[in-house]
């Protein structure tokens, strides 16, 4: 699914939790291999936001407010993060 279709998918509690997890680890290795800081500050953004998130109930108003564009800059992230690394690993 593309990231522009992704944007249109409804985010669930469970999706904000599979992003979560990724969005960490995807953080932890993008640390690890020294990517650029512009993308380790939008990892480390996303997931700080999603951990934040997955404290407050589903229900309420900050989580509705910014579950959505929360969800959709982990996806972003993510998608440079495999992009960045995809390429580095081309070149080893």
């Amino acid at each position: 699914m593309a990231a522009a279709d992704e944007a249109d998918v409804p985010t669930t509690r469970l999706d904000l939790t599979h992003l979560r997890r990724e969005a960490r680890t995807a953080l932890e290795l993008a640390i690890v291999e020294f990517a650029p800081t512009d993308l380790i500050e939008r990892l480390a953004l996303a997931a700080g936001l999603l951990e934040a998130l997955a404290e407050l109930p589903a229900d309420s108003p900050p989580a509705i407010a910014l579950g959505p564009p929360t969800a959709d800059r982990a996806r972003v992230g993510l998608t440079m993060w495999r992009a960045w690394s995809g390429n580095r690993r081309k070149l080893a």
